[in-house]
């Protein structure tokens, strides 16, 4: 008996582990859908990087450079709800630049840096839409 259980239980963990990656790699195509879309209709050309964590009311953080005379794009998405994904952006020493939780958790922002900048990016779900999930990122530039 004691088996069993073991056995059900492993396969259960595994059948989660697999789920959960086949709605992440969903989650990149509606945010790859996000980079080519908005009122101006602008296309960005990503970074090559996809920025993806599961979360479970934890944070992933990111380090990256955003380069001087480029306009930016970020696009995040957790599900069908766009306002999933609340995004933070600070530099080397804590400051906040941008956070969307300001702006409705809006999925996307299109900005332009004078001067480069690293940066870390703080993902996480709004605990009171989403607790649990995968959170994907996308970064970015102007064509």
């Amino acid at each position: 008996m004691k088996y069993i259980f073991l056995f059900i239980f492993t396969i259960s963990i595994f059948g989660f582990n697999v789920l959960s990656q086949y709605d992440c790699e969903k989650l990149v195509t509606e945010c790859e859908k996000l980079m080519t879309s908005g009122e101006s209709e602008e296309s960005f050309i990503s970074d090559g990087q996809v920025y993806s964590a599961f979360l479970d009311r934890e944070k992933a953080e990111f380090k990256t450079t955003f380069y001087g005379g480029t306009t930016y794009r970020i696009a995040t998405t957790a599900g069908v709800e766009e306002n999933y994904v609340i995004f933070t952006i600070k530099d080397l020493e804590g400051n906040i630049l941008y956070s969307n939780k300001n702006y409705n958790n809006a999925p996307v922002w299109n900005f332009n840096i004078k001067n480069s900048l690293p940066v870390i990016i703080t993902l996480e779900l709004d605990s009171d839409l989403k607790a649990t999930g995968c959170v994907i990122m996308l970064i970015g530039f102007k064509s």
